[in-house]
């Protein structure tokens, strides 16, 4: 068990054991992206408005690269760097219980709940990082989460860094074979965007974009 009270990553027999199934967390069982919508509103809106400016050149970049993980680093060190794990996770929590009643899915939580109710081992898997998608994890009741980690320096507080790669695309696979084993049996995904496509490949059930509900 981590730190953040939600299992990070189980080896599990998927011979034996529970199904198996994945859910992306941004646009899938949100509405929108979370980590953004955690910047923003731990920024305040003129420090968020100043930081966007900041960021136009790397905002420039990923117009022409489209990645993904090198603008969410650039936004990283402009609005969370030095800010201390222990810091970090009260917000966050602080965060996610203000923001749920309008953030989050119906009818993703009436499946999420459905595979509970069905003994399924549930595991988020997102792009999003660990550390601000937890309390969303703790209170959906997920047996897993699984995504993009922050570095923390030996004071505890954030370097800017990741500790590997954005967990989108192939990375979600990966993530899941390095937790389940190469083997798996993913039972059913849900995602909505070319970063789930992966990792919907690879479930006997996919789901895209079936969610569509706001609260």
């Amino acid at each position: 068990m981590s730190d953040m009270g939600i299992v990070q990553e189980i080896r599990q027999s998927t011979a034996n054991g529970p199904a198996i199934v994945a859910f992306d967390f941004d646009g899938t069982l949100t509405i929108r992206d979370s980590f953004t919508e955690f910047l923003r509103w731990r920024a305040g809106p003129g420090a968020w408005a100043l930081g966007l400016v900041k960021l136009a050149p790397a905002l420039a970049g990923y117009a022409k690269d489209r990645d993904r993980g090198r603008i969410k680093a650039a936004s990283v060190k402009e609005f969370l760097l030095g800010v201390g794990r222990q810091t970090l996770e009260a917000e966050a929590a602080a965060f996610a219980e203000e923001i749920w009643p309008r953030f989050m899915r119906p009818d993703a939580l009436e499946v999420w709940n459905d595979w509970g109710d069905r003994g399924a081992h549930r595991v988020i898997v997102t792009a999003s990082p660990t550390t601000t998608v937890a309390p969303f994890a703790r209170k959906l009741g997920a047996e897993a989460l699984l995504g993009t980690e922050f570095v923390f320096d030996a004071n505890d507080r954030i370097t800017g860094d990741f500790a590997g790669p954005n967990c989108r695309g192939e990375e979600k696979v990966r993530r899941l074979k390095a937790a389940y084993g190469e083997n798996m049996t993913l039972t059913a995904a849900y995602g909505d965007t070319s970063g789930d496509t992966e990792m919907l490949a690879m479930a006997q059930q996919p789901g895209f974009r079936v969610f569509r509900q706001k609260p």
